[in-house]
């Protein structure tokens, strides 16, 4: 259940309001806590209480040593007024030109910039590389179902509006920005490691997202894994980066909520969910990691038997109330590690902080729910439990 706090505000202290929520709701709604529960907290009000913000302006005095020609080519960057619209206006502040490198027909996390099907019928393919000119005298039409707008428009403006020139390149393959800049910052998310790795080994002057703001500018905000990578808007020259200090958080909490309920209960700090919308084609993970900071208990993987399977496979002869027997014996009896087990075929081989990071996103939304904590009981049973 999304578990409703008072309006949180910069500065406040987190784990007196979480513990707090957390334990009028179970007067409230009347339930109990209990070992294994799970406590997540949104990382943007961890985020804001940390004060960790930075402004574009941090944004440029990090930019000088690093380019002090003032040209850049721009690889990859997702397409989001939120995420990436505040940085490349910091970037673009400091810069005298920008070449951006956009992957189409979608970014990374599957927000489109043209109609895939208008692509192959203009000769185009994935291996394509086309101009600004062409993008636009073909696709320049096509506006974002869900938003209403063209986001290759929105970015051009974004950057005249800083004075600085900007020139637009459509292709996948990052090395296409070498025909047009040396220096690069990436700006893909997930592949971030990769494409860096294959631009300096071809001689590039390159930097990631996460390089900067990966230490302060003065007083300024900042994440030293992820630099600028899961941060978001927070006004029109601020924004609010990733939690710095998560795994302080989650074990005070943790330690707090052991001393007052008795109970040994597993804190995680979460962001996006690691899905995918069936229907609109986005892949919900913009931020680095689903999961920035998590107590112990949430590492690793499930380690599950698919009961589906095996009740119509070892235990197909089986009645009722003998299947169910069965059952809870062989899950008590189950290896400690099923994996490559085909009693454990079809079950999802993913990371529990991302099943359950996921869930948490759902629950929470990213409205006007006011419920930035969520509480999950009965996670970790299964039927041997009963």
């Amino acid at each position: 259940m999304g578990i409703r706090t008072p309006i949180i505000r910069e500065g406040y202290n987190l784990q007196k309001v979480v513990v707090d929520s957390l334990l009028e709701a179970s007067k409230v709604h009347n339930f109990e806590l209990k070992d294994r529960d799970i406590v997540a907290i949104t990382e943007a009000v961890v985020g804001k209480c940390e004060g960790n913000f930075a402004t574009l302006d941090d944004i440029c005095e990090d930019l000088k040593e690093k380019f002090p020609d003032k040209k850049v080519g721009l690889v990859h960057p997702i397409l989001s007024r939120n995420r990436f619209l505040p940085i490349l206006k910091g970037i673009a502040r400091y810069m005298d030109e920008i070449t951006m490198l956009i992957s189409f027909p979608t970014d990374e996390v599957g927000n489109g910039i043209l109609d895939e099907n208008k692509l192959y019928k203009c000769g185009y393919n994935l291996n394509s590389v086309f101009t600004e000119k062409e993008y636009f005298d073909n696709f320049g039409d096509w506006l974002h179902p869900f938003t209403g707008i063209n986001m290759i428009e929105v970015y051009k403006k974004a950057i005249e509006e800083e004075n600085c020139k900007v020139n637009f390149v459509f292709a996948n393959n990052p090395e296409v920005i070498l025909t047009y800049q040396n220096n690069v910052i990436n700006c893909d998310i997930h592949t971030r490691y990769k494409t860096k790795e294959l631009l300096k080994n071809k001689g590039a002057n390159v930097y990631g997202l996460h390089d900067i703001l990966n230490k302060p500018i003065g007083n300024s905000g900042y994440n030293s894994k992820y630099g600028l990578l899961g941060s978001n808007k927070s006004t029109e020259e601020r924004l609010k980066l990733f939690p710095e200090h998560g795994e302080e958080l989650v074990k005070s909490i943790q330690n707090e909520l052991k001393e007052k309920t008795g109970k040994n209960i597993e804190v995680m700090v979460y962001g996006d969910g690691a899905f995918k919308d069936p229907i609109g084609g986005i892949w919900e993970l913009a931020d680095p990691v689903v999961s920035p900071a998590y107590t112990e208990g949430l590492e690793g993987t499930p380690n599950e038997i698919k009961l589906k399977y095996i009740s119509d496979t070892k235990f197909a002869n089986l009645g009722s109330a003998e299947l169910k027997e069965a059952l809870k014996n062989e899950i008590r009896n189950k290896e400690k590690d099923l994996k490559g087990n085909n009693l454990s075929l079809g079950t999802t081989p993913r990371r529990i902080t991302d099943l359950v990071g996921s869930l948490a996103d759902l629950i929470s939304g990213s409205g006007d729910k006011g419920t930035p904590v969520v509480y999950i009981s009965g996670y970790f049973d299964n039927l041997a439990n009963e």
